[in-house]
């Protein structure tokens, strides 16, 4: 008798699990759908979150969403720039899809252009402004360049630069800067067409002396009072 009763007792045991498990099983459903905004158009990295199963995924370019749910599960919708949406699926639902389409309403207040300036007030501007900023090194550096420039220019005697020679050597070097970019340097010793154009130089006196005329100074003429002659 006992082991009729045992028998009947772990059947009845085995059914509740499996009519469970088979129940549970059936319990789950698949929520898809569009979520777009006002216009209709589709709202893309919405996050999806279902609180009763604690699962979460985000909509595609599309708008197009779908995430595992069961009946009586609440699912709520967040993004950024639209309010917060949520809906619930009814317990009494018994299909294994679920379609549900959302739209969005925006929640961003659209302002005016702001300028935000590093000053607290007008006064602090003006004094910012008008205080004496220091000068930036390169710019000294190439004022003292120049300042040598000019020094050493009028020291020379004899030589005369004109800003047709100056241009000229300015393209001349950019020239060579651009023709030899990324290779080695030019040796001359080795190029025959300079050492033409030494021979030429030296054929019409490369090496000869220039005279050139020196500046003569200036005379100063002395003033001579005239004595006047003493009457007797």
């Amino acid at each position: 008798m006992n082991r009729v009763i045992y028998t009947i007792s772990l059947l009845f045991v085995t059914f509740l699990t499996v009519h469970g498990q088979t129940t549970e099983r059936q319990s789950y459903i698949q929520v898809s759908g569009l979520i777009v905004d006002e216009a209709y158009k589709p709202v893309y990295g919405v996050a999806v979150i279902s609180k009763k199963l604690k699962r979460g995924t985000v909509s595609e370019r599309t708008g197009i969403y779908s995430i595992p749910s069961t009946p009586g599960d609440t699912i709520l919708f967040r993004a950024l720039g639209y309010k917060r949406y949520h809906t619930i699926i009814p317990a009494s639902f018994e299909g294994r899809q679920c379609n549900v389409d959302i739209i969005l309403d925006i929640d961003t207040i659209s302002i005016q252009e702001v300028t935000i300036l590093p000053w607290k007030t007008y006064n602090d501007f003006l004094k910012d402004m008008t205080k004496e900023k220091p000068v930036d090194p390169l710019i000294e550096n190439m004022n003292d360049n120049l300042a040598s420039i000019y020094v050493a220019m009028s020291n020379q005697v004899g030589v005369r630069v004109t800003s047709e020679a100056g241009y000229r050597n300015a393209m001349g070097q950019n020239f060579n800067a651009l023709a030899t970019k990324n290779q080695y340097p030019v040796n001359n010793l080795l190029n025959p067409f300079a050492w033409a154009k030494f021979v030429d130089g030296i054929k019409h006196g490369l090496f000869k002396n220039q005279k050139f005329n020196q500046p003569t100074e200036a005379k100063v003429k002395k003033k001579v009072k005239k004595r006047k002659a003493k009457t007797n």
